[in-house]
């Protein structure tokens, strides 16, 4: 029985890059994947001459493939089938899953339990206010394989916090759930560098 995978880990912990190699090592297998990414994530995005948008999933280290976009109205199983009929797949790999709707993981789960395909989430737990996200909290309570890809604070302690910052340079512990960025944005920190970093700026941490 094919299951619903939750890999996550905190900014920099190349959640992407895995999530690309993974697709390869399927493709190597003779499996054909279907790439998937939250349409709320942008960043990569690219347009072409004729102002088609073309969807790019791509990591920090270079590796990028094209995507398709889910809206936040999409039924993904009901996606997947439509998909399916031009091409048969074998297997669904998202990125980004935390901005996925809860509606939108159960849909996946039934992908797998359902319909006997695979389903492979890669993305962030909680935001900068240490929030779960509402796609990653529904991960958790029905995702059948959980695991965490770890990665190092600047400190050398595993970091498990998405700190956000300004223009800068200074933490920001206030402001909407989303916003997009990358290195420039966020870097994954320890617990304790975090509430160092707040404690420094003068501001309070936000329970």
């Amino acid at each position: 029985m094919a299951k619903l995978y939750f890999k996550f880990g905190a900014m920099g912990s190349s959640k992407t890059a895995q999530a690309l190699m993974t697709k390869f090592n399927y493709e190597e297998k003779g499996k054909s994947v279907l790439l998937i990414k939250p349409a709320t994530d942008t960043r990569d995005d690219t347009v072409d001459e004729s102002g088609n948008i073309h969807t790019v999933v791509r990591s920090r280290i270079g590796l990028f493939q094209e995507a398709l976009a889910v809206g936040p109205s999409v039924d993904i199983r009901e996606f997947y089938h439509r998909q399916n009929e031009q091409d048969h797949l074998d297997v669904v790999i998202c990125d980004e899953c935390q901005f996925l709707t809860p509606e939108q993981v159960s849909q996946m789960k039934d992908l797998a339990d359902l319909d006997d395909v695979p389903v492979l989430c890669f993305g962030l737990r909680a935001d900068f206010q240490t929030k779960l996200f509402p796609g990653s909290k529904r991960l958790f309570e029905i995702a059948d394989s959980i695991t965490e890809i770890k990665s190092v604070c600047r400190c050398g302690r595993k970091a498990t916090v998405n700190a956000r910052f300004d223009d800068n340079g200074q933490i920001i512990v206030e402001g909407a759930q989303v916003v997009l960025g990358g290195n420039d944005r966020y870097e994954g920190l320890c617990y304790n560098c975090y509430r160092k970093l707040i404690r420094e700026s003068g501001q309070k941490l936000i329970y």
